[in-house]
């Protein structure tokens, strides 16, 4: 079940977009070629392919363009991302703007070619975009990423029990797995270091490997649907799904929570002090440090994040997950 890799932002259903070609019907017949060479760089900049030159942005300022691991269904990343947009837009006084990505690897790239100037990573990708991109800047965490879990879940049909330790994961050999995205932290890249040290391969699950679903939502519904046995799911969002009801435990059960790990992270650019002005990379960090349930706004974009606040986050403490990473070969 593993999903294509597609390494841009998706395009606009409609017209050009960031990712679409200016075609020449795009422009006046009248436009000469000396005029093109004027025009394509400014549209560009307003489409967003690169980023306007200092002084030259206009009178509204460079955008500020987040972006975020699709880790969860559409509809509530663009609700708690347009959250975030407002109130960053609010505090900071620059327009920002969410760009939405298809998937982990595209946010990665995205963060690499400059297109996304802050984006909310999960600790594998997090780590791959500033090897990738030296000099990034990471400017917090959620209260909860510092001691992150993962947890194993099963279909109750399957005969599968709840694991009382780690050696119990040996009981998922054989059986039909899934993982979460192939990049992810939490549904796949420390699922699979604990499952090695039970020694269970993903090979030894039926059919010879374990699926990819895309997202933990999706685990958790292809395990609660029978169509995985077993799979490995973000703990907040485990959590969360079945206080919402999205999760029956008459259907579908916690087999094992994992020991904890730092996880998801919030990373920035390293030019962005050049882009919107001195000290900006600060302000931008405070602003989410500073985020308090006590205002109405704040408060429904830290519900959506399961977190009560956001605090600083060390780089060095993600020297486990690339470690990890470069074990089962998601760095090289």
């Amino acid at each position: 079940m593993a999903h294509p890799r597609p390494t841009g932002i998706p395009p606009s259903p409609t017209g050009p977009g960031p990712n679409r070609p200016l075609g020449r019907r795009a422009l006046l017949p009248g436009v000469a070629a000396a005029g093109l060479a004027l025009l394509l760089p400014a549209l560009a900049v307003a489409w967003g392919l690169r980023p306007a030159p200092a002084g030259a942005q206009g009178s509204a300022g460079p955008t500020l363009r987040i972006g975020a691991i699709p880790d969860q269904k559409p509809e509530k990343l663009n609700r708690l991302y347009g959250e975030v947009a407002r109130e960053l837009e609010r505090q900071l006084k620059v327009p920002v703007r969410y760009v939405p990505v298809v998937d982990y690897t595209a946010a990665v790239s995205a963060f690499r070619t400059g297109n996304l100037d802050l984006v909310w990573f999960g600790g594998l990708t997090g780590v791959q975009a500033r090897l990738q991109r030296p000099g990034a800047k990471l400017l917090a965490q959620r209260d909860i990423d510092a001691a992150f879990r993962s947890v194993f879940i099963a279909n109750r049909r399957s005969g599968l029990r709840p694991i009382t330790s780690l050696p119990g994961l040996s009981a998922l050999r054989g059986r039909r797995f899934t993982f979460g995205s192939e990049s992810s932290t939490s549904g796949r890249l420390m699922p699979q270091f604990f499952l090695a040290k039970a020694g269970v391969r993903p090979s030894d699950f039926a059919g010879g490997a374990a699926g990819f679903s895309g997202s933990h939502d999706a685990t958790i519904a292809l395990v609660q649907s029978g169509a995985y046995e077993a799979g490995a799911v973000n703990q907040q969002v485990w959590t969360t799904s079945l206080i919402e009801g999205k999760a029956d435990p008459q259907k579908v059960i916690a087999l094992w929570r994992t020991p904890p790990y730092p996880d998801y992270q919030w990373l920035a650019q390293p030019d962005l002090d050049q882009r919107f002005g001195k000290g900006f990379s600060n302000r931008l960090q405070n602003a989410i440090l500073s985020w308090r349930s006590s205002d109405p706004q704040q408060k429904r974009i830290l519900a959506l994040f399961g977190a009560q606040r956001f605090v600083k986050g060390d780089p060095k403490r993600y020297s486990q997950i690339e470690q990890v990473g470069r074990q089962i070969g998601m760095i090289r």
